[in-house]
């Protein structure tokens, strides 16, 4: 419930709260009788206390202890039943309101008549109650209340004249303290007024602060950029959902420590402490839990240097690989569209020349030696001018979405019967039904020609028969689906496997060394990543790393 809503009160205005609502919150308005109740306790004891004790002369009871004895009786019974109704919450709280003004007019008239009238001063104690109560309810209700009461102060002055009393001549100190009572509810209602004007702001702020957390941890949290904040003791504070998933933290939790997530993240932290706190300051980089990136991290200080947090960037550094590779093929695809044509022309006419003289009967055998070289050379440079005008057609992407499993079964029976290949020399490993990818078919087919030919032609020169397994799956960290081609070949050695995506780089005389190189290159024009890793026996792994559908392109 609002803030103001607790006491006979309209809902609020689209401007601010009504005049008629009630000053705090629902608990607000049932401490504020709890606290009354509590002084009104207290005050009953306390009169009884000077009932008993102070006799010679009396102030309390002089002129009918009687009923200054019951009054007081009833006034600390009454606030005993009052805290137990409190408690319970039986009775609706504006009923509460109305129930205890009226018992305490009741008790507070009849101790002021048995204590002399209005100039013991009892009757002042109104003026508590009455302005207390008047803070939970709405204008008009509060001077009603006022007006009771000065009504019930009048009534015993009246009644005191009628026995003849000498209270009965303190009709002018009622009236003022009548006035005063009203006095008193119109600065309370003045005061309940700003101070609800000033609550219906605070709240509004309040509104709108909860709205601006929960938008910018919306806006956190689906951050492209990666973003994990740790204490000064290396717990974390905050991990977006982007960094959760390149370090793997699948089943991350509140105050957990970093070095349980990545323990190569807590080294580079502990690194960049001891070297220095520099602002923005990177470190070496490390790979991502699924393998199909690399990482480098950047470290900001927040606060001072032993009580504050650290704010980590993690920069998926094949976003800017694949900006400086788009910038790269840009101009190699422009030039490679611009002069492919007049190369390929030459090409062709020296080609034709070559198998004219080798047919030719009048040449020797060292010289159709050099016709081979010729033809050899030809088609050579045809390939090399093939992959380059592949590549200046890869942003012409048209990505579909592909159920894996049937399409590589598929794909492998028709490389089997192309190449005339045994029967299981390239197979497919079983595989969970239901793997959706989103990639251009044409790109990947041609990746995975490639992937399985290079295979094919590398693992023949081992000991042993060809064998080449592709099976797809989804990461364990991230649940981003792969495919696998998996060979028995002679592997590639460690010092080579950072160039092997290089242009022009082969390891196989006679190739054109652009073949995997076209083959990540596609793979990162649908969003995919393509990566080597060794096999356990020998062999190699190339790995297909497809885009997450479920977020955002």
């Amino acid at each position: 419930m609002s803030a103001v809503n607790a006491v006979d009160s309209p809902p609020l205005s689209p401007i601010g709260r009504s005049r008629g609502a009630v000053l705090g919150s629902m608990d607000f308005a049932w401490r504020v009788l709890s606290l009354l109740n509590v002084f009104r306790f207290s005050l009953s004891v306390l009169l009884l206390a000077a009932y008993f004790l102070l006799r010679d002369p009396a102030i309390i009871g002089d002129a009918n202890p009687s009923l200054a004895f019951g009054a007081l009786v009833s006034m600390l019974a009454l606030s005993i039943g009052h805290s137990w109704l409190i408690q319970s919450r039986r009775l609706a709280i504006h009923t509460q309101v109305y129930i205890q003004i009226f018992v305490d007019l009741a008790t507070i008239t009849a101790l002021m008549d048995a204590s002399g009238g209005v100039s013991s001063g009892i009757g002042g104690l109104l003026i508590v109650f009455v302005g207390v109560l008047a803070l939970l309810v709405e204008r008009d209700r509060a001077f009603l209340m006022a007006a009771v009461a000065t009504l019930g102060i009048l009534g015993a002055q009246f009644a005191a004249q009628l026995q003849g009393s000498e209270a009965g001549a303190q009709w002018a100190p009622a009236g003022i303290l009548g006035a005063v009572i009203f006095a008193i509810v119109g600065i309370v209602q003045v005061l309940r007024h700003r101070v609800l004007e000033s609550e219906a702001l605070a709240e509004q702020r309040g509104v709108d602060l909860r709205n601006l957390s929960e938008l910018n941890q919306y806006i956190v949290q689906h951050l492209r950029e990666s973003i994990v904040v740790v204490d000064a003791d290396d717990r974390i504070r905050l991990m977006n959902e982007s960094a959760a998933s390149q370090l793997g933290a699948t089943d991350r939790r509140a105050d957990q420590p970093l070095g349980d997530i990545s323990t190569e993240l807590v080294n580079r932290l502990e690194v960049w402490r001891v070297q220095g706190r520099s602002h923005g300051m990177t470190s070496p980089k490390f790979g991502a839990a699924d393998g199909s990136t690399t990482i480098t991290p950047h470290f900001v200080q927040l606060g001072n240097e032993r009580s504050g947090g650290t704010l980590i960037f993690l920069e998926d550094m094949s976003l800017l690989a694949e900006r400086a590779q788009a910038t790269k093929l840009a101009s190699l695809g422009r030039l490679s569209a611009s002069i492919a044509h007049e190369i390929r022309n030459p090409v062709g006419a020296m080609s034709h020349a070559g198998q004219l003289l080798a047919e030719s009967t009048a040449i020797s055998d060292a010289e159709r030696r050099l016709t081979d070289i010729i033809r050899v050379n030809s088609t050579r440079v045809s390939q090399i001018l093939e992959s380059m005008l592949t590549l200046s057609r890869r942003d012409t992407t048209q990505p579909e979405s592909v159920v894996l499993n049937p399409w590589v079964e598929q794909f492998c029976r028709e490389f089997v019967q192309t190449l005339e290949l045994f029967e299981g020399t390239v197979r497919c490993a079983q595989a969970a039904d239901g793997l959706i990818v989103r990639i251009d078919p044409t790109h990947l087919h041609q990746v995975l020609w490639n992937l399985c030919e290079n295979a094919i032609k590398y693992a023949s020169e081992a000991a042993g028969a060809i064998d080449v397994e592709l099976s797809c799956g989804r990461l364990e960290h991230s649940g981003r689906a792969y495919l696998e081609v998996a060979d028995r070949g002679p592997g590639i050695a460690a010092d080579k496997i950072d160039v092997v995506f290089e242009p022009f780089y082969t390891g196989k005389d006679g190739g054109t060394g652009l073949g995997l190189f076209i083959c990540r290159e596609l793979c990162e024009c649908n969003g995919a990543g393509l990566t080597y890793q060794p096999r356990p026996g020998g062999g190699s792994i190339f790995r297909i790393v497809f885009s997450d559908i479920t977020r955002w392109q």
